[in-house]
């Protein structure tokens, strides 16, 4: 059966290649995007089954019209998927207030209204899948980008308590983590940080570098992406949490034999902490 799609962010990266993928299938979409010339070509393409309509997240009003828009040209939405973000590049110290509160606008403040705004439309009908693109920086931190890791911790964070709350209304969460993908992320779509402090070279400066040398060839395919998401969202038993890429396996992997390292070392202090009343 035929599903509306509502997703964010399709100008371009995953936005744009998962809204492709998903209207060749023949399922209908809302592309949203900041610029609706962005999206104009889709909606050309796919008169029947593209819906183009101007969203800038951080924005309430638009939100609200959005989703509204989107139901009085489908009728419901079955998929949201907040792809909608950008990147920044700085060590923590060298992190630029303005920057940092900008990036959990979108990343984090602009994807919970999103998803709030579409959540009594899920309710009522009592079935929904709701994607949110995180990344293995979610649950991975890196040096150069904690600012960028704090939002996307917090969207993994919230997707899995979503989940949760959701599960009994028979409407799925799957939060997805992805790692090096050819997108405009490690592009246009990250900013760096203009201050600079020699005693991060070593550590985020160098991890910096990494990221910007590989934009454009890192090994994840959008499409592979894309066609991944549509995946899970088709299937019964989906995944609350999906990584993406060999790098954001080799990543979670990494993190879970350190936090085991951790535990084990300081059982007896974690357990000690406990005090029962007799």
């Amino acid at each position: 059966m035929s599903k509306v799609w509502f997703i964010t962010g399709c100008s371009t990266g995953f936005g744009r290649h998962l809204a492709q993928e998903v209207l060749q299938k023949g399922d209908k979409v809302a592309v949203t995007a900041r610029n609706i010339n962005d999206v104009k070509d889709l909606s050309d393409k796919y008169p029947e089954t593209a819906f183009a309509i101007t969203l800038d997240v951080t924005k309430t009003d638009q939100v609200t019209a959005a989703v509204q828009q989107a139901v009085d040209k489908f009728g419901t939405i079955d998929v949201l998927v907040n792809n909608a973000g950008i990147g920044y590049f700085g060590a923590i110290e060298e992190s630029e207030e303005a920057e940092i509160r900008r990036m959990f606008e979108i990343n984090f403040f602009g994807l919970a209204a999103v998803t709030k705004e579409v959540l009594p439309i899920l309710r009522k009908q009592r079935k929904g899948h709701i994607i949110n693109i995180s990344s293995v920086g979610g649950s991975v931190a890196f040096p150069g980008v904690g600012m960028y890791n704090a939002t996307k911790f917090a969207v993994t964070g919230y997707s899995e308590s979503l989940a949760k709350e959701l599960a009994p209304l028979g409407i799925k969460v799957t939060v997805i983590a992805p790692s090096g993908f050819r997108t405009d992320w490690a592009g246009r779509s990250a900013n760096d940080s203009k201050i600079k402090i020699n005693d991060y070279q070593a550590t985020a400066h160098t991890n910096q570098g990494t990221i910007r040398g590989y934009s454009g060839n890192q090994p994840g395919d959008p499409v592979r992406a894309a066609q991944a998401i549509i995946k899970i969202v088709e299937t019964a038993a989906a995944p609350v949490r999906l990584f993406l890429g060999a790098g954001a396996l080799k990543g979670i992997r990494n993190k879970i034999e350190e936090m085991k390292t951790d535990i084990d070392a300081w059982e007896e202090t974690t357990v000690w902490a406990d005090n029962p009343k007799s």
